[in-house]
């Protein structure tokens, strides 16, 4: 990014922003002045309302060079800046941190039309570093892929992975199943618990979450050596590779949330959503499988702490036995708001994946 008027090549100082990677998202970059810039986030591909995921690299930058980063255009107005929450930056000789909060400034701007705009105020430290500004900890598909080859090289006799379908732009869409060997294919009553992830690719954290429980139902943990006998454990942890390898905040590749669209599913528009709803249902059809617990994983953009939300039934026996498991979290795990967990009936919900369970026993 270079002055008006300037030509030839960039001085030092002339700021260069990348976002052609993996997971990268910046659209536009305006020089207001020599240390300002006005930052558009991309919005999601052919899906202009979602616009909260940003990951880009700075390079060029000059030793103690101050820059004000206006990031103008963010769609979720209420979301977690207003709290305090601020971005990430890690450079090549820095590992990840979060930007102190006095150089953090989420605010209405007169000059941005009254709309809420991220001004961030960083000093380059360095000459040669690259710097990389994100909204949270990055976690791409080919992270993944590579996480879960390794854990498949082990060869662990409780750990299968499996290819369960291929998205829009053919990536995998894997199959994790941990338990006990002779549960692979159940002769007897077995439970299963299934786990979804990442179907939304700003929400990282779920991507992190989902590695930590591979990364303890695969330990040799005496509890966890007794749940694998009694219990089949299925993750799908990234239900949305295209979004996430786009950079898309919210959206797949078409522009559609897949979290709206459970009860209108097409295989050919939405074959993540096709492959994980077939295999539920071929759970649900076995004799010997019970499928007592499908938990859909998500970090949400505006509220703090660990919560839920369920479905609510008729059926009195249903209904308890559905809010067991928030009872259960909210004993056992810090950080747990009771008041933000939510157990109805939303019609304006009805795509969500929640509101499949309304079809199983």
């Amino acid at each position: 990014m270079r002055p008006v008027g300037h030509s030839g090549k960039a001085k030092k100082g002339h700021l260069c922003f990348d976002a052609s990677f993996e997971t990268g998202n910046l659209g536009r970059i305006d020089l207001v002045c020599e240390y300002e810039y006005d930052l558009f986030i991309r919005p999601d591909t052919c899906n202009p309302r979602h616009r909260l995921w940003f990951n880009f690299v700075v390079e060029n930058t000059r030793q103690d060079q101050n820059v004000i980063f206006n990031i103008v255009n963010i769609s979720n107005k209420n979301n977690l800046f207003k709290n305090g929450m601020t971005p990430l930056v890690r450079s090549t000789s820095r590992n990840t941190y979060r930007i102190p909060i006095y150089r953090v400034h989420y605010h209405r701007s007169l000059y941005h039309d009254n709309n809420y705009v991220l001004s961030i105020l960083f000093s380059f430290d360095k000459d040669d570093d690259s710097y990389q500004f994100s909204y949270s900890y990055p976690y791409s598909y080919t992270r993944q892929q590579n996480y879960l080859s390794l854990i498949e090289k082990k060869k662990l006799p409780y750990f299968k992975r499996e290819l369960l379908g291929q998205s829009i732009q053919n990536k995998r869409l894997d199959l994790v199943t941990i338990t006990n060997p002779k549960n692979m294919n159940p002769t007897e009553k077995v439970h299963v618990v299934v786990i979804l992830g990442r179907v939304h690719g700003c929400e990282t954290p779920s991507s992190y979450v989902c590695q930590g429980i591979i990364e303890f139902l695969i330990s040799n943990h005496p509890a966890v050596v007794r749940l694998r006998k009694k219990v089949v454990f299925q993750l799908i942890p990234m239900m949305n590779p295209d979004g996430v390898t786009l950079g898309n905040s919210r959206t797949n590749l078409l522009g559609i949330d897949l979290n709206r669209a459970w009860h209108k599913i097409s295989q050919w528009v939405h074959p993540i959503l096709y492959a994980v709803h077939n295999h539920l249902m071929e759970i649900e059809k076995h004799e010997n499988m019970e499928l007592d617990l499908v938990i859909d994983m998500h970090a949400h953009s505006s509220l703090h702490g660990v919560f839920t939300y369920g479905n609510a039934y008729d059926d009195v026996y249903r209904y308890e036995k559905h809010i067991l498991f928030p009872k259960l979290l909210s004993q056992h795990i810090e950080g747990y708001e009771q008041t933000h967990s939510i157990c109805n009936r939303d019609f304006k919900k009805c795509g969500t994946s929640r509101s499949l369970s309304l079809y199983f026993k």
